[in-house]
């Protein structure tokens, strides 16, 4: 593989890697996607289960959760209208690995995440150590 290949490669694998890390950064997607693990439920029941979501960030995150192929909306065709949201093979696969996979990480590290967390809480800003930054 040339140096330019090379390059290419890694910008694919960076961009490959910021979409897969999106999916992460709205605070709901993985919470809808937790509460859809059980099977489809409908837009109540979601938010049933959810809690403190309002309908416009619920609906939002459905729509973000949709175009990103993780979830489908299926329309009963009856009266009165019933529709509701199920997660794909694809999210399917996010539920079951990286999702699950964070979720023992946080069970195994939480005293220790909470600790630093309140050691830093403690610390005056001026005494924090800053990240070195390499050049």
């Amino acid at each position: 593989m040339t140096d330019h290949e090379t390059h290419c490669y890694e910008l694919v694998a960076d961009c490959q890697l910021r979409a897969a890390t999106d999916l992460f950064t709205h605070t709901w997607d993985p919470v809808v996607l937790a509460a859809l693990r059980t099977g489809p439920r409908r837009r109540h029941a979601l938010r049933t289960a959810i809690g403190a979501i309002s309908d416009k960030v619920l609906t939002d995150t459905l729509h973000r959760l949709h175009a990103n192929g993780l979830i489908d909306r299926h329309a009963h065709a009856q009266a009165p209208p019933r529709v509701e949201y199920g997660l794909t093979s694809l999210g399917q696969s996010l539920v079951d690995g990286p999702m699950t996979a964070l979720g023992r990480w946080a069970i195994e590290h939480s005293d220790e995440l909470l600790d630093a967390q309140e050691r830093t809480a403690r610390t005056p800003p001026d005494t924090q150590a800053t990240p070195h930054r390499g050049g």
